[in-house]
Parts: structure tokens; sequence; C-alpha cells
């Protein structure tokens, strides 16, 4: 579905990804694990056209996207979820989701339902101010905004973040059942293990370069992603 060729994304004379590879397929959950200042977020605003690579090609459903504007990036199927939620804090629950909906030429009352079913505190929450959410609240509207734009690949960055443990056991469960009901995901989390239970795949990231990758179950009991990552949390 998504495959990334040699990518090199620069802030000016600093050059934050280092010519990166990777692929998506189709129906597979990848997770993208790394430390702070890894490149992990770069990574997803280059997938959503924030920031261009100045070399390097990406390739999505067989389309080359490397040079697409950021505001296309929806419409051709791909959302994305940020770091730090940034919903609407002035408008209501449902006018945050009537946003994500913002450009569809069709009916969207069938997905917002969806969305309900899947999140039904915010149903209850449907009239309040985004900014009056629970920070577990507000990621839940993060995603569900962007599943109203009906994306067939999803980015997610941190979604756990800040969020307490029953929270964060919610969220990634509702991304797994994302997944089983047909949506892609490319995740970007600090809590590997919690990553690494529910993804396919995933990519090890070390100063804006791929440091190495394999299937998910085996990196969650590799020596290397085990000390850096996972301490002794992870029997």
């Amino acid at each position: 579905m998504l495959d990334v060729s040699s990518a090199v994304v620069r802030y000016g004379a600093i050059e934050a990804l280092h010519g990166i590879s990777f692929e998506v397929r189709q129906g597979e959950v990848v997770t993208l694990l790394g430390a702070n200042g890894a490149g992990k977020s770069t990574t997803l605003r280059m997938l959503s056209g924030l920031h261009a690579p100045t070399s390097g090609t990406i390739t999505f459903e067989g389309q080359d996207v490397t040079k697409v504007k950021a505001h296309m990036f929806s419409s051709m199927g791909i959302s994305h979820v940020p770091e730090g939620r940034r919903i609407f804090p002035q408008m209501t629950v449902q006018e945050n989701l009537e946003m994500g909906a913002f450009g569809r030429k069709d009916n969207y009352d069938d997905d917002m339902e969806k969305m309900f079913v899947l999140f039904p505190i915010l149903k209850e929450r449907r009239k309040q101010l985004g900014g009056n959410l629970s920070g577990g609240e507000q990621q839940m509207l993060a995603i569900s905004r962007a599943m109203m734009s009906h994306p067939r690949l999803l980015l997610l960055d941190e979604p756990s973040m800040g969020l307490a443990p029953m929270i964060i056991d919610q969220i990634f469960h509702i991304i797994g059942e994302i997944r089983d009901a047909g949506t892609t995901v490319l995740v970007v989390e600090q809590n590997a293990a919690q990553a690494l239970r529910l993804a396919d795949r995933g990519y090890v990231m070390e100063n804006g370069a791929i440091a190495f990758s394999d299937d998910a179950a085996k990196l969650l009991h590799d020596p290397r992603v085990r000390a850096v990552y996972l301490g002794e949390s992870v029997d």
C-alpha cells in the first residue's frame, strides 16, 4: 500500500531523515519505534505532505505522491492524527467530527454513527466543547475525526501520550478494531510494548534512520528492543 524509498527530509541545513526506506502493506498495523528525536514524527509529517522530502520517493497504492500537497492527502485516503491530538477546542464534539468529513461529497451520517458506536462516550459528549473533554476523550475524538474522512491509511502519532493505563488499553483495543474493519494503520508510539503487541511489523528508528526492522512478535523479544525500550516491563 505504502512504499517509502530513500527519503531525505531537511529542516534548513539540518537533515532530519537520512534516506529512510520502508513499506506498509494493506491490512497491517505497522509501528515506528525510537527515542525522542529519532525522526518518527517527521516521518509521519512527511507522509501527510507537511514536510516534502528533498529527495527520495513516496508511493501510495501505486501512485507517486512525493510532491502532493498536504491538503490533498485526505481525499487520497490518508488521514493523520498528530501528536498532541490538535482537536478544535472551541467546537463541539459533533462539529469536530463534521470537520473531519470536510470535503466529502457524500452523506457521512452513517460514518458519524459508526464513530459513536466505536467511542460511545463521544455520543454522550456530542454537544460539549472539545476543550472540555478529558485527555483520553480528546484522543478518541482526534482518532474519530480522522476516521470521518474514510481513510484507507491512518497515521497515528503517539496516541497513548499522557493517558492513564486503562485508557491506553482502550485506545489500543480500538486501533485493533479499526484495523479489523479494513483500515491500514501506521503508528508512532513511545509505549513500545503496547505497540508491538498490536502491530504486525515494526521499524526501529535511530538518529533519523531505520536501524532495523522485523515482525512485531520478534521485536518484542529482541534484546536490543528490550534493553532500550522495554526494560523489565515485559516478561
